[in-house]
Formats: structure tokens, C-alpha cells, sequence
């Protein structure tokens, strides 16, 4: 299967069912917010929350789907605009939506502490660690940009779609290690994670840096050098979001204390 054969499969009638089935889950996530709103009146879910999981679901459905995601097949500038929405921006999106807190919410009590207890479990746990989420994140960017599978994915489909889930979730799992809004296994300190974060964001910066040097095979000069200030200066846009973040949520953390004090 050539270049031109996966940007068919982006376009054609596996991108149509790709569209309508994220567009059934943004109508599912509405009618779960405005249900559970109906039940409990007193915590009303968010209107900004709405916002953010349909941006964040366009994010992702438009990397793999339509023009952008038929021309980063061959184009690596428009790559690197696919790699920001769907393992950076769509994560973001999502997280700041709170699905697991919203679908906990739909569940009977009964159904709702079972998947609660799921959440806790040492899997979980381990994948969720702010420290394998950024070495299944960033360390798989690494292996994607400095070896050969990032020709392999233009030229086998399977691989191609794996490579995509796989900047999807790990991109999500990260965002999830670091911002405690949904429901999480562990409570890692601020500090801990303030580190962790930092670490992710100068391995993430040294690797555009390489592709500006170091161009993926099969990926021209020009282009990789467009890719990589892409990566490094959008990267910063939407990890900045991040630490905005987790400021945050540390100051209103530390302020009662403050107050008392």
C-alpha cells in the first residue's frame, strides 16, 4: 500500500464512518451532561465543559480525517499539524471535559463504584503514573521520528492507524497524569509533577530540535526544519495550557491554607 492509497482511506468511506461516529459521541457526551444536569440540579454541568469535549473531538476527528490527515501522508509540515491536534491540543480538550467524571455520573451507584474500582487498579495505576505516561508519550515520539517507522506508517496501513492511537492516547494519558480532574488512582504532589512535567517538555524540545537537523527518512530538509519549529514553538502553545493548569490548580489548592495561616 502506497502514500496515495492511505490518504484514499482519510478521505473515502472509513473517514465518513470515522466523522459520524464522532459526532455520535459528542451528541452522547451533550445528552449525558444535560441528563445529568436533570437529575441533579444542584451541580449543574458546565457549559465550558460541552465546549471543550466537541472542540476536542473535532481536533481529533479532523487530524485523521479530511485534508489535513490526506496531506500529512506526504507532506511532514502538515504531519506535525496533525501530530499537535490529535496527541496535544484534542488531549487537552478532552481532559478539561471531564468524560470519566460526566460517564460516572450517568452509571447507577452499583455500575458507577465497579468502574470506579477499575480506575484504581494496578494497571491503571501504572499506565496513569506521571512517569511511564511521559516515557510511553515522549518516548514514543522518539522512536517514531529517529527510526524507520515513520515511513513505515505512509506505506502500511495497520501500522498507520497504530501509530495514530497510540499518539492519542498516550497523549491523553499524559494530560491525565499531570491534571487531576477526572477521577485518578494516585494523588502524586504538585512538586512531583511539576518535575515530571518539565523533563516531558525539554525531551519533547530536543526532539524537534533533531528533526530540524536530523530529518525522519523519506522527509526533505526544508520541510523537516518547518516541521520541527512547528513542533517546538506549537508544542510550547498547548504546554503552556498545561502548566496554566496545574498552577492553577496548586494555588487553589494552597490558598485555604494561606488564608488559615
Amino acid at each position: 500500500m502506497n502514500h496515495a492509497q492511505i490518504a484514499n482511506v482519510t478521505t473515502g468511506l472509513p473517514a465518513l464512518f470515522l466523522s459520524i461516529g464522532a459526532l455520535l459521541i459528542v451528541i452522547l457526551y451533550i445528552w449525558a451532561g444535560l441528563r445529568s444536569s436533570r437529575h441533579n440540579r444542584l451541580k449543574v454541568w458546565p457549559w465550558y465543559r460541552y465546549v471543550s469535549f466537541t472542540f476536542g473531538i473535532i481536533c481529533a476527528a479532523i487530524s485523521v480525517t479530511g485534508p489535513i490527515a490526506a496531506l500529512a501522508i506526504s507532506n511532514f509540515t502538515m504531519h506535525m499539524v496533525s501530530h499537535l491536534l490529535l496527541g496535544m491540543l484534542a488531549p487537552v480538550l478532552l481532559v478539561l471535559a471531564a468524560p470519566v467524571t460526566l460517564f460516572l455520573r450517568s452509571l447507577p451507584v452499583r455500575k458507577a463504584k465497579f468502574v470506579a474500582s477499575l480506575l484504581r487498579s494496578y494497571p491503571v495505576r501504572f499506565i496513569t503514573h506521571p512517569i511511564i505516561a511521559s516515557l510511553l508519550n515522549i518516548g514514543g515520539l522518539w522512536i517514531l521520528y529517529t527510526t524507520s517507522l515513520y515511513s513505515w506508517m505512509h506505506t502500511n496501513l495497520m501500522v498507520h492507524i497504530l501509530v495514530h492511537v497510540h499518539i492519542f492516547a498516550a497523549g491523553y494519558v499524559f494530560t491525565v497524569s499531570l491534571i487531576y480532574i477526572d477521577p485518578v488512582p494516585h494523588r502524586l504532589s504538585y512538586i512531583y509533577r511539576s518535575i515530571v512535567l518539565i523533563g516531558a517538555l525539554a525531551a519533547h524540545g530536543i526532539l524537534s530540535k533533531y528533526i530540524y537537523g536530523h530529518p525522519p527518512k523519506g522527509v526533505g530538509v526544508q520541510e523537516a526544519q518547518t516541521g520541527g519549529k512547528l513542533m517546538y514553538y506549537g508544542g510550547d502553545l498547548i504546554d503552556l495550557v498545561i502548566i496554566v493548569l496545574l498552577c492553577y490548580h496548586w494555588y487553589k489548592n494552597t490558598r485555604p491554607r494561606e488564608a488559615l495561616a
